[in-house]
């Protein structure tokens, strides 16, 4: 101590200077203890620097290509209309326009033997103005859909290729086009801003489209106006100029700043929840960082009974620990900031085919930043109370080789220290959230579970301290070991239970999702939706129908799209909105009008118009959209429909059964709203009976009789979301299993810190004549105890969790997976008994002379 006295009153503060040599001193034995710290720190840092910096990635790559994700430096999208003559002279003065149309329609080949749903997308010659659309084999966009003799040229996504069993230069009808098929599309640079489609891409001529007859009165056809100005810093000037010139407009507006927003929001919501799993990864592995300090005190009680018997101040030896513990934090967050930026570099290399942008490699100092804060604050709070409780344990109590226990009660600073780090991290998480309100509820669970946690680790405790006794003395051990002071039980119960709980929760979500997808739901839903029935059609589409599928139910009504645009004249972009209610907002949306109630609906307020209704428009809305929206009977609602605004008061709300598929819509509006307003018919047709070969029977009819009618397959539109499930759902499970990994190294780290008390146990039982074989059998038995009772819980709240989310948010049936409970419980008792085998193995062998005289 360079003969300084550490009772000195200039110590009653703790010298830095002093506690930090002395800090690097006692850390040159090297990090032994500290590998489950190290680990715990790492992985929950890893996740959070990793998602965020992939997510700044990817939206920071959308922003910059963002003319070449556009297509244009603005975009203005029409529906069911093209811009009038003034509208159109109003784009070509701000710059180069270019215009693309799309429209769901059906591939068919020429013998009518095979059809596709496809995503037809009709090109001008300008098309694209940023960017290329690349092909195979590769040629001019012009070349590729030029006409020869009559037939048009057509670039097709390889999907329809194996689809219809086609190659490259066989023709394909579309409409009363016929097309030839010259490449297959290996990149469209506007792809990602036009939007998620069920099927397969189409692109042709706009010299095509005309050509197919497809585009008739109320066909359902998106028209987008790219435009390309000489000063991008212009854009926000023209967009606002459009919409003071045309109010009426009823167009989208978008620009290159804003290429991809249906994307850029879902990468956010994404990101933000990777993060909630990564922030509870952290905290879990924060129990690990307090058993890690607990067992690292322990093993240093000689070293503070020296320190204290020189008269050192609790104070200066919580520092020195504490700067020890923040410079092996430091060491874990540097290598799981290390770890995180690799990840967009890494995930861009392995999923270039998969994102839509190119991503390079790149630092992003926030998200690192972040995930430092989360790794340095979590090590706080949970490794303050252990220094805590051994900076108040007298000298004495550590020459008698006692270990250092959670009985005592920190000192009040080490507490509020805690607590203050703790509501440091929950603040920064929701602060930093795109949805606080999830961030909310999320933490609120988290520490939900905490509380019933360690609820269960005492009922555990209660049960086995008055279990009955039992004969065997291996099971007799094993209830002790369960109930008795020091006892590993909250440990186990903490580390493993809330990973598992998570686990069980997404599983059960899942596997319910993919129950309604693949069983009762196809049964429920309609065979076939068929779109863009023109007036003319509709009495000879119905009769075909009939006659193909004769046990079918046929159900017609009138279809028109529609942007909502203000609520009791408010402009809706100017409301806030909840985040669940949004969809109704986005974009244009289906509406229809009826004289009757619709089915699969149900009146709860207000009264149904009656049947010769002449009066002001009126509107029936769906009751949980119109309650999220904050609207009630008497408001009213402004749309824009063909150009023009109609505003129509609210007249009832209806409950709306979207599960069922069934035509189903958020407003229905009395039939004098749109009374000579020009549309087409939406069908659908309900036969439960029918079998695969008569639905292709009658789809192939009523393709090649009406080439115009868009048909679309339920079962296979449900085949591909149930594929995207799947996918979604290995990302969420494969992120989640990121908390359970901490569990694992908390549950290591747990039966670490408890090898002291296990190692004296099994010297005075080895010594008093206890076999390997009991011990083991002892350990055997409490590990099994502690790993049923933690899968009794996590089946229980996950359970819960899962009913919650499917009944209540999803409103789906809910049921209860035995398949999910059997792996719950092997995956628990696998992996507290093989831990905990694994970590006392070594306590078994231990000879028992240098124990006892330490005793």
């Amino acid at each position: 101590m360079s003969g300084r006295s550490l009772s000195a009153p200039a110590l009653r503060l703790p010298n830095l200077r002093l506690a930090f040599r002395l800090a690097l001193r006692e850390m040159r034995g090297g990090l032994r203890g500290f590998y489950i710290f190290l680990g715990c720190i790492a992985l929950g840092t890893a996740a959070i620097a990793g998602v965020n910096s992939l997510s700044q990635s990817i939206t920071g790559s959308i922003a910059a290509q963002g003319q070449e994700l556009l297509a244009g430096d603005l975009r203005f999208e029409l529906n069911n209309r093209e811009a009038s003559d003034a509208e159109r002279t109003f784009l070509a003065e701000k710059g180069q326009i270019s215009l693309t149309s799309g429209l769901r329609s059906m591939a068919r080949l020429p013998d009518g033997s095979n059809q596709a749903l496809v995503e037809l997308k009709a090109v001008d010659a300008a098309y694209p103005l940023y960017g290329a659309v690349e092909s195979t084999p590769s040629a001019p966009l012009a070349t590729q859909l030029a006409a020869r003799n009559g037939v048009y040229g057509a670039l097709v996504a390889p999907l329809l290729i194996d689809r219809l069993g086609v190659k490259v230069g066989d023709e394909i009808l579309i409409g009363n086009a016929r097309l030839r098929i010259s490449g297959t599309i290996a990149r469209e640079p506007d792809a990602v801003s036009d939007g998620f489609g069920f099927a397969p891409r189409l692109m042709i001529s706009d010299a095509a489209l005309s050509a197919s007859g497809l585009v008739q009165t109320g066909s359902l056809v998106e028209y987008g106006y790219k435009l390309k100005v000489a000063d991008p810093s212009a854009v926000p000037a023209i967009r606002a100029e459009a919409e003071r010139a045309f109010p009426e407009a009823g167009w989208s507006i978008r620009s290159s700043r804003n290429a991809a927003p249906s994307l850029t929001a879902n990468i956010t919501r994404f990101s933000q929840f990777l993060t909630l799993v990564g922030l509870t990864a952290l905290i879990v592995g924060g129990v690990g960082v307090a058993n890690a300090v607990r067992a690292y005190l322990d093993g240093k009680r000689a070293v503070i009974a020296t320190f204290k018997c020189l008269g050192a101040p609790g104070v200066l030896v919580s520092t020195i620990y504490l700067i020890q513990i923040l410079l092996i934090a430091a060491i874990g967050i540097v290598i799981g900031l290390v770890i995180g930026a690799l990840v967009p570099p890494v995930t861009g290399y392995f999923l270039q085919d998969v994102l839509p942008v190119s991503t390079g490699a790149a630092l992003y100092p926030s998200a690192l930043a972040l995930a430092a804060l989360f790794g340095v604050l979590t090590a706080l709070a949970f490794a303050l109370l252990p220094l805590g409780r051994a900076r108040s344990v007298p000298a004495t109590a550590l020459f008698r080789d006692q270990a250092i226990g959670p009985a005592r009660r920190p000192a009040w600073a080490y507490l509020g220290g805690a607590f203050a780090s703790l509501a440091a991290i929950a603040l920064l998480a929701v602060f930093t959230a795109e949805e606080r309100r999830i961030s909310l509820t999320f933490l609120g669970a988290i520490l939900f579970a905490f509380v019933v946690l360690r609820g269960v680790s005492w009922l555990v405790q209660w049960v086995a301290r008055r279990a009955p006794r039992v004969s065997s003395p291996a099971l007799r051990l094993a209830i002790g070991n369960i109930h008795r002071p020091g006892a590993l039980t909250p440990s186990v119960v903490l580390s493993l239970g809330l990973g598992l709980a998570l686990l069980v929760t997404l599983a059960l979500i899942d596997g319910n999702l993919r129950n309604q997808l693949t069983g009762t739901l196809p049964e429920r839903a309609p065979n076939f939706f068929f779109v863009d029935i023109q007036g003319s059609e509709i009495d000879g589409f119905r009769g075909l129908l009939q006659r193909e599928m004769p046990e079918g139910k046929i159900i017609e009504v009138p279809m028109l799209r529609g942007r909502i645009l203000a609520f009791n004249g408010e402009d809706v972009a100017t409301r806030e909105v909840p985040a669940e209610a949004r969809w109704v907002l986005r974009g244009d949306r289906g509406i229809t009008y009826a004289q009757n109630i619709p089915d699969n609906s149900t009146l709860v307020e207000g009264d149904w118009w009656p049947k010769d209704y002449a009066g002001e428009p009126l509107v029936s809305f769906s009751a949980n959209e119109g309650k999220e929206l904050g609207l009630k009977l008497g408001d009213t609602v402004t749309v824009n429909v063909l150009g023009r605004n109609i505003t129509a008061r609210i007249a009832n709300f209806r409950t709306v059964e979207w599960e069922s598929l069934s035509i189903n819509f958020v407003m229905v509006f009395s039939p004098n709203t749109f009374a000579g307003a020009p549309h087409a018919w939406l069908a659908t047709i309900i036969d439960p009976s029918a079998t695969e070969a008569e639905e292709a029977a009658a789809l192939k009819a009523i393709t090649n009789t009406y080439p115009t009618i868009t048909s679309v397959r339920v079962k296979d539109a449900l085949d591909i979301v149930n594929t995207l499930l799947g996918q979604l759902a290995t990302a969420i499970r494969a992120a989640a299993a990121v908390a359970l990994v901490a569990s694992v190294l908390v549950l290591a780290g747990a039966l670490a810190a408890g090898n002291r008390a296990r190692l004296h146990d099994a010297v005075v039982l080895k010594t008093l004549g206890a076999t390997r074989a009991t011990l083991i059998r002892a350990f055997c038995y409490e590990y099994a105890m502690l790993g049923l009772s933690t899968a009794l819980f996590a089946l229980f709240a996950g359970g819960v969790a899962a009913w919650f989310v499917v009944s209540r948010i999803m409103t789906l049936p809910s049921t209860f997976l035995p398949d999910v409970a059997v792996g719950t419980i092997g995956a628990a008792l696998v992996l507290t008994v093989g831990i905990g085998l694994v970590g006392t193995w070594r306590v078994l062998g231990q000879k028992a002379a240098p124990v006892l005289r330490d005793l």
